[in-house]
């Protein structure tokens, strides 16, 4: 499975998990919300698209407390990205994926242009 199958994900609307107060027992992550390319039991945060720790957060559905919407950034064209606030069962297991450049060294999300303009181009889903 490639990190552009993560990045390509379909967007994720039916996880709809509100709450009046945000969980007490939980952490918040924020970033873009997105199916898991297989596994239905898990959902993707694609974190900081265009910052210097840009990831992919992979969590169990069942580990997510509470989903907050965020105001979303609205790009030179008028197009917008649906942001949201995951919060996650404390003590529950995620994994995070790094894309970098393959390069030497290595580039990550802060010195490479290409892959910067590949991560927000994947999580663009316009409204």
């Amino acid at each position: 499975m490639s990190i552009r199958d993560y990045l390509e994900a379909e967007p994720l609307s039916e996880l709809v998990k509100y709450r009046s107060e945000p969980p007490s027992d939980a952490v918040p992550f924020a970033g873009t919300l997105r199916k898991h390319p297989y596994d239905e039991k898990k959902c993707l945060l694609i974190a900081d698209p265009a910052g210097k720790e840009a990831s992919v957060l992979e969590f169990r559905v069942e580990d997510v407390s509470a989903i907050e919407e965020l105001p979303s950034p609205v790009d030179e064209a008028g197009k917008s990205r649906p942001l949201v606030k995951l919060w996650v069962r404390r003590g529950a297991f995620g994994i995070r994926y790094v894309p970098f450049e393959v390069d030497e060294p290595p580039k990550g999300v802060g010195e490479s242009l290409r892959l910067r303009e590949r991560l927000m181009t994947s999580v663009k889903t316009w409204s």
